[in-house]
Parts: structure tokens; sequence; C-alpha cells
């Protein structure tokens, strides 16, 4: 585990690096859009050096000084396709934010939603020696952890400690001190496709920005979407997105299975334009401002009109009702949920003490969604919108900017503080990690 600590550890530094020079910025590279958040950090919190985890990462109070986002080009599932396209799209979108910040922004995190991730959930345990858990305790049951061989090319995003247990008292959110005979932690790796990662931090560099960290969006829009409570006793968040749909699930305020459904709302609107026979931006706007899920005996004579010259689209004027809009979008949505009601499933959903599932993202705002959602899902079910957050725009409080706000708070308030304990001199036996963060060490 040698190798995971000097990578978790130089992520951090390199943020908290980014932090003290007071302004950065926040990425959300989507398939549909980007979206750029730039922020003013006023001040680290209070270094807690003894009665604390670290400074808790650095609690630190910030605002959102500046915004903009713009159409995502060059992606594809969540992916960097064309990287020139994709390059243009994010030095727009971070001049616009510029712009409207009045500063220049040198370093930014980004989150991203491809990758094919995977979950892993490692365990380990220590004898105390001193009869109490001591910092060097920590690290110790933590290097004791046994990774997985994760498979070729892939790296590590998350590792975070979602548990200790000393003897037979579990959900210990900090053991320091304790008094016992074992120490045990549970931890949760997420792991992504490394040539994703790589391409990710080569854009960026092409855009003469510094990368300061990377994270997850599915993990990022539940860090927004969720309220304590849901985090605290259990709680999947579904992020739909354009181009696949992220799941994640919380309990006790920490992420512990993350996967991704490749299907997203891109594919509706396709479905939309095959089955009309209209342009992709028409298929779009039929689909924000007339579609849903859930048709009603009235959606029989709403007639929509499809354009013609007067839409700047070169066809005949056709209608179409809005019960068939309805017929073509509803299937390709309930086969999205029924591939989440799948990674639910598979994740052990159902075992958790409370099954609420919040949906958001996008897709999230398709009207009757949630109905659907609860006959598929569970009953459980509401939409959630991102948190408000100091100087955000209005038009930012949108479901579908829900990984950037999450991002921003993840930047703020991340949950690495016990990568700060020194790691133990002696090796623990474990596979080689050296493939997970290998495009860090070359790269940053």
């Amino acid at each position: 585990m040698a190798e995971l600590y000097q990578t978790q550890r130089a992520m951090r530094n390199i943020r908290r690096a980014a932090l003290q020079r007071g302004v950065i910025g926040i990425l959300d590279i989507g398939t549909s859009k980007i979206a750029c958040l730039v922020l003013r950090f006023d001040g680290t919190g209070t270094f807690r050096e003894t009665d604390g985890v670290g400074p808790m990462a650095g609690q630190v109070n910030f605002r959102v000084i500046g915004a903009a986002s713009t159409r995502s080009r060059g992606m594809r599932r969540g992916e960097i396709d064309v990287m020139a396209e994709t390059e243009r799209a994010i030095r727009t979108v971070v001049a616009a934010a510029q712009k409207v910040a009045g500063v220049r922004v040198d370093h930014v995190i980004a989150c991203l939603s491809g990758g094919r991730p995977a979950s892993y959930g490692l365990a380990g345990e220590i004898t105390l020696e001193a009869g109490r858990v001591h910092e060097h305790d920590v690290a110790r049951v933590l290097a004791a952890c046994d990774a997985p061989d994760f498979g070729r090319n892939r790296e590590v995003l998350h590792a975070q400690p979602v548990n200790f247990a000393v003897d037979n008292r579990s959900g210990l959110g900090d053991p320091r001190d304790h008094v016992g005979n074992k120490l045990a932690c549970d931890m949760h790796l997420l792991t992504v496709d490394g040539d994703v990662i790589g391409n990710l931090v080569q854009c960026i560099r092409r855009c003469d920005l510094e990368l300061a960290g990377v994270a997850s969006a599915s993990y990022a829009s539940a860090r927004a979407a969720l309220v304590e409570d849901e985090q605290e006793l259990g709680s999947a968040c579904i992020d739909f997105g354009g181009g696949g749909t992220g799941v994640s699930i919380f309990v006790k305020k920490h992420m512990i299975f993350a996967d991704n459904v490749k299907i997203g709302g891109q594919l509706v609107t396709q479905d939309i334009a095959q089955g009309l026979r209209v342009p992709l931006p028409v298929a779009e706007r039929l689909k924000t401002l007339n579609g849903g899920v859930e048709a009603t005996g009235r959606d029989d004579r709403d007639m929509l009109d499809l354009g013609g010259d007067a839409q700047g689209w070169d066809g005949e004027r056709r209608s179409v009702s809005r019960a068939d809009l309805i017929g073509i979008m509803r299937p390709r949505v309930e086969e999205i949920l029924e591939g989440v009601r799948e990674v639910l499933d598979a994740a052990g959903f159902d075992a958790m003490p409370s099954q609420q599932i919040v949906l958001t993202g996008g897709g999230s705002q398709i009207p009757g969604l949630d109905g659907l959602a609860a006959r598929i899902l569970g009953p459980n079910i509401r939409c959630g919108r991102p948190l408000r957050i100091d100087g955000l725009a209005h038009q930012f409080t949108d479901p579908g900017f829900s990984s950037a706000v999450g991002l921003a708070l993840f930047a703020a308030h991340p949950q690495d503080e016990w990568w700060d304990f020194e790691m133990p001199a002696d090796s623990y036996p474990t596979r080689s990690l050296r493939r997970a963060y290998r495009w860090f060490r070359n790269n940053w």
C-alpha cells in the first residue's frame, strides 16, 4: 500500500497548494455540456493538531466569483473522443468564467463520468500493541488493507476509509484513543480506465491549466444532491447525464459504491430524431420543452409543431401529438431505470438501513420521471437539486449542475484527511499498486 499512500498524499498536497493561492477553477466535463466555476477561498479552517482528523482536509470558506457553461464538444459517453474539439470547448468556458470573475485561473479540479468505474471493498486488521489506538496504528491498519488485482491499466480515483472498528465496536468515524486489542478498517476504492484519465490530464495541460485533482462525477453529484441525513443513513444518487447515468451509494457520509449505466439522455434525443425524422437540435428542443414519460388523455390532443422554414429547418411543416413523443421517450427511459435497478441489486442496496433514492442531473427534469422511477426502483424517490453555495447564480442551481456544485464542495471539504498520517516503515504483503499511480507520477 506504500504506492497508494504516496499517490493519495501527493494529490492532497497539490490540491492544498492550489487552495493556498486563493483562486481555483472547477471543471465539470460532461457529454452534453462543460461547466466551469471559479472559486475564491477566504482561508483555511483551524488546524486541529490533536483533537481532529487533520484540518478535516481544510474546512474553508469559499465563494463563487465566476461561472459559465457551454455545449460540450469532442466528448462521447463521458470520455474524450476528439481532443482538439474538447480543448476548444474547455478554453471557451474557462475564458468566459474568468471574464465574469475578473481573475486568472491556473489550477482546476475536474470530474468525469466515463472510464468504466469499478468499486472494490478492502479490509484490514491489526493488533494494538499498546492497548489503545494511536495515530501510527491508523496508518498501520490502512497499510494492512490488501489491494486486489484491478486489471490492466486501471487507476485508483478514490480511496477512502469508510468504517473503523475496535474489537467489537464498529461504525467508528475516528478510532484514535479508543481502548481495545484489535483495530479493523473497511476501505472503498474506485478505479477507472487509466487511458481516460491520461487523456483528461493531457487535454487540460493543452489548455495551459494545471490539474489539481480529479473526482468521479457520480461522487460529486451525490455530494451536492444528498442532504446530510441521506448521506448518513444510506442513500443512492442517480445522476442522469447526457452520455451515461451515474450511480453512487452513500452510508455514514462516505461513498461505498459507484458505477455507471452507459445509457444517457443523448440516446433519448437520438430516438426522437429517428422516430420523428427531425434534426437533433429539434429533437433536443422537443425533449426539453414538451417531453415526458407519463401520457394523459389530453396529450392525444396536444399537437406539437415539428418545424419547417419558420424554425430554420428545410422540411415540410408537420405536427405530432405529445402522446406520440412520450411513446418514443418512455421505452428508453425505462431501459435506463432497469439498468440502474440491476446496478443497485448488484451493490446490495436492498440491505441499506434507508433505501432513499435521489434523482439528479439534467435528465432528472423529465416530467413524470419520479413516478416511473418509483415503480421500477422503489417508493422512496425524490428529485434532488444541488445545495446552494455562496455566490452561485440562480441558473446554475439546476439539477444539471449537481456535479459542478459537488466538485466545489469536494474542493473545500475533501474526505481524504486520513492520508496525512505517516506510512509505517514496515511493509505489509500486498499486490503492487504501481499501475494505480503511474499516470499520476508521470503527468502531475
